[in-house]
């Protein structure tokens, strides 16, 4: 089935070749970091994980999101994710990919790699991080393609792919939970130190996941003959516009408790992100622009005229999504090292060598879900013209 990726017109080639581009843009500044070290970052000791592991945190949460096509569609036969299901999980895929590249450029010798599984250590919660995204990483590929073959074949799934299937939604809830945990078991970080973490961090993917797979829905309606369906898009709204509720009043329950128990730890670092502390205010900016847009978003999404207004709904999802990819991402990463253990704020922000290097990943993600999206487009194009081709000889 690859081969229908190689098949496209100038405009298909022309975002390929782009996408190389950055890609390459990214190696070259990669190369230079691998040669220098992490000191070309704005990493220090006192904020030893920045932009790299913020993007790693937020894009878990976008590939656990494909649960939100899976459950309904096999669990509850609710037959209108059926065109939109195979977009969720290739979405996973590149999500996951990019998570894996995202912890391979944290780390200063990617060769360090290999010692997670040369010696694995079971008592390490970044072990069993490893574990839970390669294994949510294979079973996506194996569902996905699976059963996009059969839909191109014209016949039912195999039966094996059934319990994989199954298998994949409490694994999607697992590598958020663990990638949570590795925040919540951290003693001496205040903001992170949460029995709720896990459960902020599955209702931000569960908004902001779905958000990017209706737009990206939005997209694919846009450049190919290929409809994912009104009503699967309105459905995935209303996850959103739940998810995103639940997502602030998380996040407000945080606060209360910090503010009500008054207890310095805990009002520090959220002062850090909305007013800034000890004059230090270098993400406050960021932090209003993602609490407006996360109003803004929740806003539209929760009025029903226009949610179900297409011309206003995509400007509502990227509202929401930059509110997540923000608070969760820059917010919660660099707040929570704020103050540092001698009560000191050590401010940090990413050089441009990271930045390019964390567009090339982003464009890495792009190029293989631009692949997999033409290759399952194109297999839906080509039945769906086959059923209307049988239909007319009829």
């Amino acid at each position: 089935m690859l081969e229908k990726a190689l098949d496209g017109g100038k405009g298909y080639w022309a975002w390929i070749f782009l996408l190389l581009a950055i890609i390459g843009a990214g190696f070259i500044a990669y190369l230079f970091q691998f040669n220098y070290g992490l000191g070309i970052t704005g990493l220090s000791r006192d904020v030893s994980w920045g932009f790299y592991i913020a993007q790693f945190t937020f894009l878990v949460g976008v590939a656990a999101s494909a649960v939100m096509l899976v459950i309904p569609y096999y669990l509850h036969n609710y037959k209108k994710f059926g065109r939109i299901v195979i977009l969720g999980e290739f979405l996973a895929i590149s999500s996951v990919i990019m998570c894996i590249l995202f912890i391979f450029v944290d780390l200063g010798q990617p060769m360090r790699v290999m010692n997670v599984m040369l010696h694995p250590t079971p008592n390490s919660v970044m072990f069993w991080d490893m574990i839970v995204l390669v294994g949510y990483l294979t079973l996506n590929v194996v569902i996905g393609w699976t059963t996009l073959g059969a839909e191109r074949k014209e016949v039912a799934p195999p039966s094996w792919v059934k319990p994989l299937i199954y298998l994949s939604v409490p694994w999607a809830a697992s590598i958020h939970t663990v990638t949570a945990f590795l925040y919540a078991g951290l003693p001496g970080r205040h903001l992170w130190l949460t029995a709720i973490m896990a459960a902020r961090f599955l209702s931000s993917a569960f908004a902001a996941g779905p958000a990017l797979l209706i737009l990206l829905a939005f997209i694919v309606r846009r450049v190919s003959k290929f409809d994912p369906g009104k009503e699967a898009i309105q459905s995935l709204a209303k996850i959103v516009t739940y998810a995103m509720s639940i997502n602030v009043f998380f996040f407000l329950l945080e606060v209360f408790t910090a503010f009500y128990s008054n207890i310095p730890g805990h009002m520090a670092p959220i002062k850090y992100l909305f007013v800034g502390l000890e004059g230090h205010t270098r993400l406050v900016p960021f932090m209003w622009t993602a609490t407006a847009l996360a109003f803004i978003g929740l806003t539209l999404l929760l009025i029903p005229n226009t949610r179900k207004n297409e011309g206003i709904l995509p400007f509502a999802l990227i509202a929401v999504f930059v509110a997540a990819w923000i608070d969760k991402g820059m917010g919660l990463v660099v707040g929570g090292f704020v103050p540092n253990p001698f009560e000191r704020v050590v401010e940090y922000s990413p050089t441009a060598p990271e930045l390019l290097i964390t567009v090339g990943v982003y464009g890495i993600g792009a190029l293989v879900l631009t692949v997999l999206y033409k290759v399952a487009v194109s297999v839906k194009e080509e039945v769906e013209a086959g059923g209307a081709g049988e239909a007319s000889h009829h």
